[in-house]
């Protein structure tokens, strides 16, 4: 018995002794473990007469019920005192000044595309929309695309297997709006726009504005006189503009657009193309139920992110969207 209250005074010392978690498993593993000074204890009790071993079985459990007990006890101590530490260590000063939170800003593309529409909606056009995927009628055989057309290999279509498509141009747009209401028309057509091709100067989504008007005795000269004025408006100064022959399916007779331009450094002066345009194509109105003999028109179109491009001096069309916050935040 004395052996079992020694026992019991050294091992409680010990328990109450112990600084971390680590050392109390293990006082519980040296006690109580399956060998254990107490289990040792415990085997004895076989060599014992009938009355000792009752007694001593006695005095032996409530040793190890009383270990139990300090041994939760002081865990239970261990891991408040952990806690506090940590919160201790973890709190925050409110009275210090706050770090404060970065200003977001636009990305250069929507800024581009809201001024480009802030211009045309100043010189009376409206805003019209529609579906980004489309069928080919409206993607190409309305706007003069006939089947098996080489001008359609210069689209890299998009195509689900149901035959519907991912729109490779807003044009769609300015068929729905002649399909649904008479002339006169005068819209705008922003959106995005998808074509399989990927390098410096494209993207397989990217964005477009494309323009339609249509009325009557409307010439080749209201497009000259409107798109230059869009250009000189969009870069903030006056352009040289050319207008070089061409050729869409839509439009006819067609043209590209340059822009006289000069490099940042001045160094290097020339032209610089910005978009396509033309008349309206008497097929493409006649497909629409609008008799071409009473109504023309022009349309035109542009790559939006081409214009950001050159407003904002980038060299790179990717850069607009690999998510590097140091580059978009130039342009808040």
């Amino acid at each position: 018995m004395d052996t079992v209250t020694d026992l019991q005074t050294r091992a409680l010392a010990e328990i109450s002794a112990s600084d971390s978690l680590q050392q109390l498993d293990e006082l519980r593993v040296r006690y109580l473990g399956k060998k254990g000074e107490i289990t040792a204890q415990l085997k004895s009790l076989g060599s014992m007469e009938p009355d000792q071993r009752r007694s001593f079985g006695q005095a032996v459990n409530a040793v190890r019920d009383a270990l139990n007990q300090a041994i939760n006890a002081r865990r239970k101590a261990l891991e408040t005192e952990a806690l506090e530490q940590k919160l201790l260590s973890e709190k925050v000063d409110v009275t210090l000044p706050g770090r404060g939170e970065q200003r977001g800003g636009l990305h250069p593309v929507t800024m581009a595309m809201e001024r480009a529409i802030s211009i045309f909606t100043r010189l009376g056009f409206d805003v019209a929309t529609g579906p980004e995927v489309e069928d080919d009628h409206y993607n190409f055989e309305s706007l003069n695309f006939p089947p098996h057309h080489p001008a359609r290999a210069m689209h890299d279509t998009f195509y689900f297997g149901d035959g519907r498509l991912l729109r490779t141009h807003t044009s769609p747009v300015q068929i729905r709006v002649m399909e649904k209401s008479d002339p006169p028309y005068r819209i705008i057509a922003p959106g995005k726009v998808y074509r399989s091709d990927s390098d410096q100067t494209h993207t397989p989504m990217f964005h477009q504005v494309e323009g339609l008007l249509v009325g009557r005795n409307v010439s080749m000269a209201d497009l000259k006189g409107v798109l230059h004025t869009f250009v000189n408006a969009f870069f903030e100064r006056s352009l040289a503009v050319r207008f070089r022959p061409s050729y869409f399916p839509f439009t006819e007779p067609s043209a590209e657009v340059d822009i006289g331009w000069e490099k940042g450094d001045g160094s290097e002066s020339g032209w610089l193309e910005i978009l396509g345009c033309g008349m309206v194509h008497p097929n493409v109105l006649r497909g629409c139920g609008v008799d071409p003999e009473e109504f023309t028109g022009y349309a035109f179109g542009m790559g939006v992110e081409r214009m950001a491009m050159l407003r904002y001096g980038v060299t790179d069309l990717r850069q607009f969207f690999e998510n590097d916050l140091e580059f978009l935040r130039q342009f808040h």
